[in-house]
């Protein structure tokens, strides 16, 4: 007889859609079970409101929470970046799989970069921690830049580029490399990848996060095998950063955490983690930049650790007075 198919609860959009087929094939592989997509409309995504207004990206992962709570799917997919910090009761991140590229892309006209951009340009981000960064990148040399707030998929963002009415959008490289056919895609337009050192991505950007009730514990245990435990560390030391300076996940905060290697000529022996934070104000006239490094993060109370150590930090800078309305 055979097994029922795992039931795998996705947004609709064109990239969710993406990244929930490779979890799918991925536990296929794993469990030999067959697994069917179950397409879920978030608020997040009915909503022509800005992300700030209506509560940050948490409102696309609310929908596919109740849908596990309910029953109706066995499992979700998330972007990471969009889960809030705080750990549902009854639910739990079974895995963690290996994180994307984690940097911002800049998509413009053709021949343009970021340090070339013309006088007056309008860039296109819905994000307030990508509009701090950009206008401090701006004001540091000596550019003049205009962020417009924008929504809307992949597709819709990249056409604003094409029909003229932006000089540029910023948006994930994951998201891009995940939806593959990015020439096709991008047909003509240039992409920069920025720097971190430039524009620091949001805590947990690049990964993604399969959640299932914590009761479930064979589908735990099933799962399990996706997680990679360096993504996991990472992810969780900028997430506690988040947590620790009570924002949102639509505050204008980034935070990256990578790996470094003893001797990366010779076997990359990983012995440490750096974290970096930045928390700035959107016209990015202000910026508290800080990084921390310490020992690789052995369990998930050392990973916690070390974010709430930047955290610190940065509050003792005067981040907390940066980040406009805290979370409660």
């Amino acid at each position: 007889m055979t097994e029922r198919a795992l039931r795998l609860g996705t947004r609709r959009s064109k990239l969710a859609m993406a990244q929930s087929g490779h979890v799918a094939d991925a536990v296929r592989q794993l469990t030999g079970r067959p697994v069917e997509l179950v397409e879920i409309t978030t608020y997040g995504d009915t909503s022509r409101e800005h992300l700030a207004q209506i509560g940050g990206t948490g409102v696309f992962v609310a929908a596919l929470r109740d849908a596990l709570l309910a029953g109706e799917v066995d499992f979700a997919v998330h972007s990471l970046k969009d889960l809030p910090t705080a750990q549902h009761p009854d639910l739990v991140l079974a895995a963690i799989p290996s994180r994307e590229d984690p940097r911002d892309v800049l998509i413009a006209r053709e021949g343009l970069a970021l340090d070339r951009l013309p006088e007056g340009a309008r860039v296109g981000t819905g994000s307030p921690r990508r509009m701090a960064q950009l206008h401090a990148y701006a004001r540091n040399h000596g550019l003049d830049i205009t962020c417009v707030p924008i929504r809307g998929n992949v597709d819709t963002r990249v056409g604003y580029v094409r029909a003229g009415e932006l000089d540029a959008v910023v948006l994930a490289a994951a998201g891009l490399n995940r939806i593959g056919g990015t020439d096709e895609l991008l047909g003509g337009l240039s992409a920069e990848p920025l720097a971190v050192d430039t524009v620091l991505p949001a805590p947990g950007q690049g990964a993604l996060a399969v959640e299932c009730l914590a009761s479930n514990t064979e589908l735990v245990a099933a799962l399990a095998p996706l997680d990679d435990p360096h993504t996991r560390a990472a992810v969780t030391a900028e997430r506690s950063l988040l947590a620790a300076l009570e924002a949102g996940c639509s505050a204008p905060v980034g935070a990256l955490a990578d790996l470094l290697a003893d001797d990366p000529g010779h076997g990359q022996v990983v012995t440490e983690m750096r974290l970096r934070g930045v928390v700035g104000t959107t016209d990015g006239s202000t910026l508290v930049q800080l990084s921390t490094t310490g020992p690789v993060p052995t369990s998930h109370d050392e990973a916690m650790a070390l974010g709430r150590e930047l955290a610190d930090e940065m509050l003792a800078k005067g981040a907390a007075g940066l980040m406009g309305e805290r979370a409660l």
